[in-house]
């Protein structure tokens, strides 16, 4: 790290090399204890820098008046590093939405330059951005080129995660994909970024990988799935996914076993893309009556008066009903607390939508390593919250149980 420092922070400022300054300290323990105090002195003034970042004025300036958001005094934390454990204050904003990064939450050691510049990567900050940042706000003067080396070590580290083995068995597993703008040939092209979320037994979710390809098809998605089943996972018991067409077929293809619930949202939005706005309505409440129906055959009926208000005005919306019938209806086999977990892809919507708040700042990507490390960056900030199992699991599991005994094996 040295190496890439520039020479002008290498060199301790002459007035800490005075006799008059040094005479102050007579033993070790004296230098130690000022270096402790100085340590949790700049820190304290690096957060106050991020404040002023992220508020985008400074402390008693004008220019924050009527923002909607201020300075809301300070907390103090107790911290650990080599000089020993200090208590620092922590600045915070009105509407708490202020988060540290020199020091961040629920940690009690300050980042290093490394993780700094990959927490600021993972934000959707560029390499320039990067070394605007450190220099304006954290007074360190860090050269684009060591930036990229440091940034570039999480091509590796994404890497091993999207070959880590597997475990054999998901209850369920969500599927979706994000689009993402990437120079290729001189263009800028969109491409997918494929995504699967897998529920365990134990009731956590997990990204199980991410790839990386052009507009999202069914002949991809059997790529993705033969690289899962490589990594060790057997079977899959429900997959729920959109209404890409050929997509059940390519699941049966390498989990013939496996349940598929096509996300009734997704069906929802297609099926009102061509309705015209005074029948939406009144097309949306009868479309309702399918999905939220007590039984299938009770779903089957409402399916038909459907059919016979609006086929005539809107048959390819009624057709597309009728077509994925089996796929949007899966649900209704299992019991309410497992339906409510499967008969949409808002978990995955959900994490698509976080990825995006950490790549905003991304109007288009170099490269396609550039947007997997963005993207893997992000997955590791939104998992670190992924702490406890899915709300009821213990109700829910009891069911898996019950339908799929031979199958989980326990």
């Amino acid at each position: 790290m040295e190496s890439v420092m520039s020479k002008k922070r290498e060199v301790v400022p002459s007035e800490l090399l005075s006799k008059e300054f040094l005479s102050q300290f007579k033993t070790e323990a004296d230098v130690s204890k000022f270096l402790k105090e100085l340590h949790s002195q700049v820190l304290e003034q690096m957060l106050q820098g991020e404040m002023d970042s992220h508020l985008g004025y400074e402390k008693h300036s004008a220019d924050g008046n009527n923002t909607g958001n201020s300075r809301n005094g300070s907390f103090p934390k107790k911290i650990h590093t080599e000089y020993g454990e200090s208590v620092i204050q922590i600045p915070r904003d009105r509407r708490s939405e202020f988060e540290p990064m020199v020091v961040p939450k629920h940690q009690s050691r300050g980042l290093s330059i490394e993780k700094l510049v990959i927490s600021l990567y993972a934000k959707g900050m560029s390499v320039s951005d990067i070394e605007d940042e450190l220099r304006d706000i954290y007074g360190i003067n860090l050269s684009s080129s060591a930036i990229s080396i440091i940034t570039n070590k999480v091509t590796q580290a994404a890497a091993d995660w999207q070959n880590r083995p597997l475990e054999s068995l998901y209850m369920v597993v969500w599927m979706d994909g994000i689009v993402f703008k990437v120079r290729e040939s001189g263009k800028v092209i969109n491409k997918t970024v494929y995504l699967c979320i897998g529920l365990n037994k134990m009731g956590y979710k997990e990204v199980l990988g991410m790839w990386v390809g052009k507009t999202e098809s069914s002949s991809f998605w059997m790529s993705v799935l033969t690289d899962l089943k490589a990594r060790g996972v057997e079977d899959i018991l429900i997959t729920v996914t959109d209404n890409l067409n050929g997509f059940t077929d390519t699941i049966r293809a390498v989990f013939p076993q496996s349940t598929t619930q096509i996300c009734v949202v997704h069906q929802i939005r297609n099926s009102c893309r061509y309705v015209v706005w005074k029948d939406m309505k009144a097309f949306t409440a009868d479309m309702k009556e399918i999905y939220t129906s007590a039984n299938k055959l009770q779903a089957e009926s409402a399916l038909a008066h459907f059919e016979q208000v609006w086929g005539s005005k809107y048959r390819h919306a009624v057709q597309s009903w009728h077509r994925n019938w089996d796929e949007l209806t899966a649900f209704f086999e299992f019991p309410v607390e497992i339906r409510k977990i499967i008969y949409t892809t808002n978990i995955i919507e959900n994490l698509n939508g976080k990825i995006r708040k950490y790549t905003k700042s991304k109007l288009s990507f170099p490269t396609d390593d550039a947007v997997r490390k963005s993207v893997w960056l992000a997955l590791q900030e939104i998992e670190k919250k992924w702490t406890a199992p899915i709300q009821n699991w213990g109700v829910v599991m009891n069911q898996f149980i019950a339908i799929f005994e031979n199958r989980i094996g326990i």
